[in-house]
């Protein structure tokens, strides 16, 4: 019987022979994360062709905020939304974001990234798809919609840990986490597409586009991935015992707690080393992400189309630092010649400060469009290397509760998000000159700079006390239980 099971598993898994199990899980979120920053960025790019170019600098609240005045043309219908309407819809996201970002870490620690992700994206994918309809009831209504969008994708980015945790072995941990910044890639991928979908076919294709794509994306993912090597159907034996035993060589034998221990957890420097770091690196990454198209239409007055293109740029440039970095920071491990601490720390330096030299470049010349894309692109290419630094932190010092410690870092992070949109609506509402743009420019290398510091000065990346129980050896008390047993105790009984 036996042997006919281990045939039937081999039988079953020839039919995806070309790939393993880690690959396909490694290009579903790869591909996963591209789709959920389509469904997060796409408005972005929309709003510019989606309200009036006029409105921008009315001051009339009773006839810009509420309802639409519509115009039909090429791009869709067109609204009358202020900069504060506009500022509230792109913000909005963040306010359903935030809520699920430390449960839904804790979440998928207990029953499963699989469910917590697929049927977030799920979720997220059919509201995307009635945005178009939803707009023609006004600026408020879309703001609730896109809140929940946010609270639907909160979860995403503290649920990839834990299922890395039970995934990838620990040495190859940095390459693992750089598929998250696959979100740039999609981010890369959206701003064209979204530039040519608007005009060629209007701003409503953007929706229905993006909106199908995460839909079809959820039914491969319940039909592909599992929250374990133990619980995946078609993984050949050689495949999970070979992830298995290397995860446990690496981790120890520790127990993992029923509960958290929080106590020690909010206590714990270097996890708050890890939330501020990622917050003050994630405020610039979504102040450059949501206000990129919006600053090259009002500055250089770039047309859509050409905006789309130049905007995606930077995130291409992200991910393949992304890539790089993890592939240098893993290799750097498996050396031995350098600790995971230096590690972290070197590639968090770099990828935090870099970013706030390219900001103080830009504030200080800003030439043109051109040399405005290539500092905006460099920003994000250096910032890329928090892959290879506090990033993939979360599994070195607390595996079993990475989750945890990613929403944690992710609600700060989100908080940075909503802020982000709400000052460069208020500082550039009047006509967003370069300017105003300046001071944008400034704040975010005073973000940057603290982040680095941050992590610099109290990160760490050895394994923390608390990420699990020692286990209570029996072997002393099954000696003592034996010397104390007569030694002929059977041959006394007959």
């Amino acid at each position: 019987m036996a042997s006919t099971a281990h045939d039937g598993r081999k039988s079953r898994r020839s039919f995806t022979n070309l790939l393993t199990c880690r690959q396909i899980l490694n290009i579903m979120v790869i591909t996963g994360f591209m789709f959920n920053y389509m469904l997060r960025v796409n408005i972005t790019i929309a709003l510019v062709e989606m309200v009036y170019n006029d409105t921008n600098t009315t001051n009339d609240d009773t006839t810009v905020n509420m309802r639409n005045t519509t115009e039909i043309r090429n791009t869709g219908t067109k609204y009358n939304w202020d900069k504060h309407a506009t500022g509230q819809i792109i913000g909005s996201f963040f306010w359903g974001y935030i809520l699920t970002e430390l449960p839904g870490g804790r979440l998928s620690e207990v029953i499963g990234a699989r469910k917590v992700l697929g049927f977030g994206m799920g979720l997220a994918s059919i509201i995307t798809l009635f945005m178009p309809m939803l707009c023609n009831t006004g600026y408020v209504v879309v703001s609730v919609f896109r809140a929940l969008v946010g609270f639907c994708l909160g979860a995403s980015f503290p649920a990839l840990p834990p299922l890395g945790a039970k995934w990838i072995p620990p040495l190859e941990r940095s390459k693992f986490m750089a598929n998250l910044m696959a979100s740039a890639l999609g981010a890369a991928v959206t701003m064209p597409i979204c530039g040519y979908l608007i005009d060629s076919l209007g701003w409503e294709s953007v929706f229905y586009v993006t909106g199908g794509v995460g839909l079809i994306w959820t039914f491969v993912w319940f039909a592909l991935v599992y929250d374990s090597p133990a619980q995946h159907p078609r993984i050949s034996d050689e495949e999970r015992n070979e992830i298995e035993a290397k995860i446990k060589d690496g981790q120890g034998s520790g127990i993992k707690p029923k509960h958290v221990p929080w106590r020690s957890f909010l206590t714990s420097l270097p996890v708050w080393s890890i939330a501020i770091t990622h917050a003050c690196s994630v405020y610039g990454y979504f102040t450059l992400v949501n206000q990129l198209p919006l600053f090259m239409k009002e500055v250089y007055n770039v047309s859509i189309k050409k905006n789309g293109f130049f905007s995606s740029f930077p995130y291409c440039a992200k991910y393949v630092m992304a890539v790089l970095s993890s592939w240098v920071a893993d290799r750097m491990r498996k050396t031995g010649k350098y600790s995971t601490t230096f590690i972290r720390k070197s590639f968090t330096l770099f990828a935090v400060l870099s970013p706030a030299v390219c900001m103080a470049i830009e504030a200080i010349w800003h030439i043109n469009e051109n040399f405005s894309i290539a500092i905006f692109t460099l920003t994000l290419f250096f910032n890329g290397a928090v892959v290879g630094g506090y990033f993939s932190n979360p599994l070195d010092i607390a595996p079993n509760f990475s989750g945890t410690i990613m929403g944690l870092a992710n609600t700060f992070s989100s908080l940075g998000g909503w802020v982000s949109a709400t000052v460069v609506a208020e500082i550039t509402s009047k006509n967003g000159t370069i300017e105003q743009w300046k001071y944008i420019f400034w704040m975010l290398v005073v973000v940057y700079i603290c982040g680095a510091l941050s992590f610099t000065i109290f990160g760490t990346g050895d394994l923390q006390s608390w990420n699990s129980i020692k286990r209570q050896s029996s072997s002393i008390t099954d000696i003592k239980i034996t010397e104390m047993r007569p030694l002929n105790s059977t041959n006394n009984k007959s």
